[in-house]
């Protein structure tokens, strides 16, 4: 194809900086976890290829020195192909064993270019473009679920457990429809946004088996052409030691490199998460809606001014910002979706913008989640006052006396009430024939929270 400059400064060499030319297309990098995975993959590699007798000891020592900086991540800044590129990722890998090769020849006292370590023959032995990118996407993604991600989860599900226990004798008005409904304890609502983040944990802990199985070893086309049989497996084996990752080659390489499934299926997982962490900070921000005109149940930690105009505003936030992440995750798993669809006989072609998404997503819910549980949660009080008036006067507490009076006479004490501008108590005091102990027990918040109460009456939205 014939000459290309180089940088002088670089350590990428000619493949890296053709497809700089070709791809000037955005300012999007791949991730410090993917460039990561890939010197994870090409020290290992290297370690593999000495033993098998392909690489030079020496050559493969200085190999391993130079992933070694890769993964530590000082030369991100000699990773510079675009996204959006070949569909297989290949520039991407060309890059890596460029730079690889570069620095194990200089580390062997040769000078940048000479190839004494050749980006080809030495770097890539054993590999291809077409299982090494599907290989990073798997490592980097479980590396950053269950080092990062789950981690994060792990400490907003523990403070909104320690919200849970904190609130769990205020009682408050349940809503269904966004209407009154009956009452219920702050604290069970609570439980419920704990045990979400619970369940997304463990959705996420179930798609390591998938991202566990590696492509590594299939080469081109999944047939393993120019790799021994033993590659894989040792290299795979030693990319788990150093990452405590569950790992292990692909049962059936073509599936392997012809499929991004469990990259589908990780991404459907993200997204319920983003979808749970919606819901919680949408709850959170209409609980604490007001503070004296809206809902005005939880009193929101103050973390900025909220407005350039209104002086003493504060602002939501922290929710706020977790709900927009949520957004940005779901437009993700959008584009890994249709990614998935594009698995052209013996190789996916949406490889890069995968990775892109994926890697963006988890990052997103990690720091979502983390800042989230330590800005907003943490320091969420309950107006316990607001939460007991609204109690008293909501129309829905003329439901406990439905098994008692029946539906249709509650019905007409609550049609009562709200026309009439007086409490159902009020209300059922005077038209319900019963007597004012009777009527307190019936009305008793609290005992409605538990279970048992109001057995044999119908139930409904």
């Amino acid at each position: 194809m014939g000459e290309m400059k180089v940088p002088a400064s670089a350590y990428y060499g000619a493949q890296t900086a053709r497809a700089v030319e070709n791809f000037p297309i955005s300012n999007l990098r791949f991730s410090r976890q993917f460039i990561k995975a890939l010197g994870l993959i090409k020290k290992h590699a290297a370690v593999t290829n000495a033993g098998l007798g392909y690489v030079p000891a020496k050559v493969s020592k200085a190999i391993q020195e130079a992933a070694q900086e890769v993964i530590e991540g000082k030369w991100d800044h000699q990773f510079v192909v675009d996204i959006f590129q070949t569909g297989s990722g290949t520039s991407t890998n060309m890059n890596t064993n460029e730079v690889i090769a570069n620095r194990a020849s200089e580390l062997l006292g040769g000078k940048r270019g000479d190839k004494s370590v050749h980006p080809n023959d030495h770097v890539n032995c054993g590999q291809s473009s077409n299982d090494v990118i599907p290989t990073a996407i798997h490592l980097a993604t479980l590396d950053s679920i269950v080092h990062d991600l789950i981690p994060a989860l792990n400490e907003l599900h523990e403070a909104l457990l320690a919200k849970a226990k904190a609130f769990g004798d205020v009682l408050k008005i349940g809503r269904t429809h966004l209407q009154d409904a009956t009452p219920i304890r702050l604290g069970q609502e609570f439980s419920g946004y704990a045990s979400q983040v619970e369940h997304g944990i463990n959705r996420l802990w179930a798609v390591e088996a998938n991202l566990g199985e590696l492509a590594l070893g299939g080469t081109a086309v999944g047939t393993g052409i120019n790799t021994h049989i033993d590659f894989s497996g040792r290299t795979i084996e030693g990319i788990s030691d150093e990452t405590g990752l569950k790992l292990r080659e692909a049962k059936n390489h073509f599936e392997a490199q012809g499929a991004r499934d469990a990259c589908v299926e990780a991404s459907g997982a993200l997204k319920t998460v983003a979808v749970s962490l919606i819901k919680i900070a949408n709850d959170i921000r209409l609980l604490g809606s007001g503070p004296r005109c809206g809902i005005g149940e939880l009193k929101l930690p103050a973390t900025q001014p909220g407005s350039s105009i209104m002086p003493g505003k504060v602002n939501p936030v922290m929710c706020e910002m977790l709900i927009q992440v949520g957004a940005q995750v779901i437009g993700n798993d959008a584009a890994i979706t249709f990614s998935g669809t594009f698995g052209n006989f013996e190789l996916n072609v949406m490889l890069p913008v995968i990775a892109h998404n994926l890697l963006q997503a988890i990052e997103l819910l990690t720091s979502g989640s983390r800042v989230f549980a330590r800005r907003c949660i943490t320091g969420l009080e309950a107006d316990v006052a607001k939460c007991e008036g609204n109690i008293e006067n909501s129309l829905a507490m003329c439901t406990s006396l439905a098994p008692v009076i029946g539906y249709d006479k509650a019905a007409k004490i609550a049609k009562q009430a709200y026309e009439s501008g007086k409490t159902i108590r009020q209300v059922a005091l005077e038209v319900s024939g019963l007597d004012k102990a009777r009527i307190d027990q019936l009305l008793d918040a609290k005992s409605q929270t538990e279970p048992g109460t109001g057995a044999g009456g119908s139930a409904g939205g």
